[in-house]
């Protein structure tokens, strides 16, 4: 049985940042491609950053090119995503997920290919 123990969300300035993490047990990390997408509220799940099975390949959606990082420690079943330069338009409920057989880019624009979803962790930008 697959779960995701999100944690590192919370309340931040605007201009502020935070450290997701997510930790990933009940199945192999390595075999999957691992995403961050985020939920605002009244609105669509959107993927954020997600990043290939062994970190060699990365996709981030143009909302947060420059500003977040996603990386994966495959030996902790772990992967980040590290949130700088947070704006009020980043608050939303982040969702980590695991998905195969997809491009990053693939798995970051069609949330549909995703098989496994995280409970997501609040993140609110506020000042």
């Amino acid at each position: 049985q697959s779960q995701f123990v999100e944690s590192g969300g919370g309340l931040v300035q605007p201009g502020g940042s935070l450290r997701l993490s997510c930790v990933v047990s009940g199945f192999n990390v390595n075999d999957y491609n691992i995403g961050w997408f985020r939920q605002a509220p009244g609105k669509e799940r959107e993927g954020a950053s997600c990043i290939s099975q062994r970190g060699l390949n990365s996709y981030s959606a143009d909302f947060v090119k420059g500003r977040f990082i996603i990386s994966r420690d495959n030996a902790k079943n772990t992967v980040y995503l590290q949130m700088n330069g947070l704006e009020p338009e980043d608050t939303g409920i982040y969702y980590c997920a695991a998905a195969r057989g997809v491009t990053v880019h693939s798995m970051c624009v069609r949330p549909t290919v995703v098989e496994y979803w995280g409970q997501g962790t609040q993140v609110t930008v506020s000042s």
